[in-house]
């Protein structure tokens, strides 16, 4: 697993931007980085930024490829079935479980971030997510971490 350069202890963690304004595209986005995360062995949470897009995104990893389907559970609803599925979804609080991976689809700064491997932040073409998510790329500096940022 790749650390942050110059502390092991912290996670790497990576902006993705993402350029479409297709209505889906940020979670179609998110879907296919957990989607590699799963491919690798690597266990996630997904934390969404509210209930209806938790909701979405439990939706959409059942449909987002033709023939792709990411096996997941929604926590803590879904509690039961956490062990058996390679990803969480949540838009409350984070599992003690699958800290392989965090992927942020929140506004602000998840908490116990630290406590992951990797954290990929997805940010859309909104202005406000954009803002948004300037405000957390300082935070991860501030906390000693060198984002990276790819656009997609």
């Amino acid at each position: 697993m790749n650390e942050s350069p110059g502390n092991a202890s912290l996670p790497r963690v990576d902006f993705y931007l993402v350029g479409s304004t297709e209505p889906l595209a940020r979670l179609r986005t998110a879907c296919r980085l957990v989607e590699k995360a799963r491919d690798q062995g690597l266990l996630s949470t997904v934390r969404a930024g509210s209930t209806t897009e938790a909701v979405q995104f439990d939706e959409l990893l059942w449909t987002f490829a033709e023939l792709a389907f990411i096996p997941h559970a929604v926590w803590p609803q879904d509690a039961a079935l956490a062990s058996d599925a390679p990803v969480l979804v949540t838009a409350g609080p984070l599992p003690d479980s699958h800290r392989d991976v965090l992927l942020n689809l929140g506004l602000d700064l998840p908490g116990g971030f630290a406590g992951y491997g990797r954290v990929l932040e997805v940010i859309g073409p909104d202005e406000d997510e954009r803002r948004a998510g300037r405000a957390r790329w300082r935070a991860y500096r501030d906390a000693g971490i060198e984002p990276a940022s790819h656009t997609v």
